[in-house]
């Protein structure tokens, strides 16, 4: 069994030069900060990294830099999925390479595989070049379109993929997520990926999480760890509404949550640069906009440093 994650790792966005070049020169300054802020890992070039948005030789630059600066204070997590398999196998290899710590697969992003036996064999195909490292299967049928029972998943591929580690999981179904906890004895490392609901996740024993949000308000979600553990259900509710506050805050932005997400960090002074097409970077307005609804939601009493 892989050795299980514990508390937060944060899905960090991809910075980008203001012509919407990756900017490795930043990347350095932003592990600084995640591990300023108690975040245990980066899972890079996912959603939030704009992984779709990023070619291979570029996602293979963030990767290495990523290992370069951060390898000795951060897991370092790389996003493999990509629309060709033979970019996904090599990307996978890559990881292997320069020493990642795992790698996670969303599936295929265009063309399905018809039920649960298929994906496994699709997934198999990408974790074996990069065995020995713990593969995770990224579980988020909003974007991936792929909609299984991960538990039934789990079951199917523990068979086939040797270094199947566990999953992330952003998705709201809270019984298949406790069905994967519990299967095996507790087997399984699974990495809950909805920040909204991560009190729900803990009460039902979800030990490490992933999220866009741990960017920017990790020291929040560390204090829902904090008073959950010490048993204070009462403050770890507070906080967690506080958390759900602040998201649908910026989710309500009318560029979008990742632009609008992406914008936080340069009001905490850490400025990451645009997003790429089609994601419509934040007007001057909105930023504005976003910045009040952030101080009505007490964003910045408990925030980054």
């Amino acid at each position: 069994m892989h050795e299980h994650i514990t508390g937060l790792v944060a899905a960090p966005f991809t910075a980008l030069k203001p012509d919407g070049d990756v900017n490795l020169d930043l990347v350095e300054r932003q592990a600084d900060f995640l591990s300023r802020n108690g975040v245990q890992g980066v899972f890079i070039c996912g959603t939030t990294g704009e992984g779709p948005s990023l070619t291979t030789a570029e996602r293979m630059a963030i990767a290495r830099r990523w290992i370069d600066v951060a390898a000795g204070s951060l897991k370092i997590l790389v996003h493999v999925s990509h629309t060709s398999i033979a970019d996904t196998r090599e990307l996978a290899s890559h990881a292997c390479r320069i020493g990642a710590h795992g790698v996670g697969l969303m599936g295929p992003l265009f063309f399905k595989t018809s039920g649960i036996p298929d994906l496994v064999d699709y997934c198999a195909a990408v974790a074996e070049v990069a065995d020995p490292l713990p593969f995770y299967y990224y579980h988020i049928p909003s974007f991936s379109g792929i909609s299984v029972s991960i538990a039934e998943f789990l079951n199917a591929a523990k068979k086939e993929i040797p270094n199947l580690a566990g999953a992330k999981y952003t998705h709201e179904d809270l019984a298949d997520y406790a069905a994967c906890l519990a299967l095996d004895d507790a087997r399984f490392d699974m990495l809950f990926g909805r920040d909204e609901m991560l009190l729900a996740a803990l009460a039902l024993g979800a030990k490490g999480a992933i999220g866009s949000t741990y960017n920017y308000n990790a020291p929040l979600y560390t204090e829902i760890i904090k008073a959950f553990t010490a048993g204070d259900l009462p403050r770890a509710r507070t906080l967690q509404n506080r958390a759900a506050q602040i998201i649908a805050a910026i989710a309500q932005t009318p560029c979008g949550y990742l632009p609008a997400a992406k914008s936080t960090l340069k009001m905490l002074g850490l400025d990451l640069g645009p997003v790429r097409p089609p994601l419509k970077n934040i007007t001057p307005e909105q930023y504005q906009n976003l910045r009040e609804k952030l101080e009505i939601a007490s964003f910045f009493e408990n925030t980054c440093k």
